[in-house]
């Protein structure tokens, strides 16, 4: 077993419905862990809704959503924003709560301006588009928070060449876009990414992944669980506390991204093109 036992806590505020309840959840059970997390949220419109229209396009969506319950992890209001309803902002409209994450230890990173968009349509996008996207993206992140963002992480794991090629251009000190089992580079830049090498429970198979993430941790080394406030903030908060317990268990020194991230550099590690792949669990490819 590698010496390091280090797990990265990457946790996603998709929806409105996560920002408001999601994260109160997580923060009130790491506090009680004593953990903290990187949170990466999404500041612009929830248009969750639009969804739906992939729902009709893709048969594997529709069977995910089935699987995972998702009205019960979404809730019906957040199934019609956008479409029905109109689309809420998410953190922009919280920015207090935003300070408060950061007040607490945790980190506050940048996720999302539009994510509904840029998960469903970024291969369509032109750079111009990606950098207004992008430049939105930090202006509100900026408004909350006083400060500019030091990580991105692409909605949907969903990433194109021109979205690297516009990343590039911006001061991260790591991006985690990716699903991969080691840090990288990004091929032609300087990217540093610290990509999520653990599934989801959503993925995982929801209450039953408890023990399939947990056998993962048993084998050591450096990982990263991505986590999604609506889920384990959410109806399967106990199976998120779940799985801290046993890594704690197991002697896992738990963190937010930052310090794995200062672990890695172009001298320890690989350099890798950009690959798009169906991973188990999941409906649409996502970058690995």
């Amino acid at each position: 077993m590698p010496d390091e036992q280090i797990l990265g806590l990457k946790i996603d505020v998709d929806t409105k419905r996560g920002m408001e309840r999601g994260v109160r959840s997580l923060l009130s059970m790491l506090s009680s862990y004593g953990l903290r997390a990187t949170f990466f949220l999404s500041f612009g419109p929830d248009n969750s809704g639009k969804a739906l229209y992939r729902l009709l396009r893709n048969p594997r969506f529709l069977l995910k959503m089935v699987r995972t319950n998702a009205p019960m992890l979404y809730g019906l209001k957040t199934a019609l924003y956008g479409t029905l309803l109109p689309a809420p902002m998410i953190a922009s409209a919280h920015p207090e709560l935003c300070r408060e994450i950061e007040a607490k230890g945790h980190e506050v990173e940048l996720h999302a301006w539009d994510h509904r968009t840029w998960q469903d349509h970024l291969p369509q996008k032109e750079p111009k588009w990606i950098q207004k996207w992008l430049e939105d993206a930090i202006a509100a992140y900026v408004g909350a928070l006083g400060h500019p963002p030091k990580a991105f992480g692409a909605p949907g794991w969903v990433l194109t060449e021109e979205a690297i090629r516009v990343l590039s251009k911006y001061q991260w000190a790591y991006i985690s876009s990716t699903r991969a089992t080691a840090p990288f580079i990004f091929s032609g830049t300087s990217l540093l990414e610290i990509p999520s090498d653990l599934p989801c429970l959503e993925e995982a198979g929801g209450l039953k992944g408890v023990s399939l993430i947990l056998q993962e941790l048993s084998k050591g080394g450096i990982h990263v669980l991505p986590v999604h406030a609506e889920v384990e903030g959410g109806i399967w908060s106990k199976a998120f506390g779940d799985i801290l317990g046993g890594a704690t268990e197991l002697g896992y020194h738990i963190v937010p991204l930052s310090e794995i991230a200062g672990k890695f550099s172009s001298k320890n590690c690989c350099t890798r093109p950009l690959r798009m792949a169906v991973l188990p669990g999941r409906a649409f490819p996502c970058a690995v």
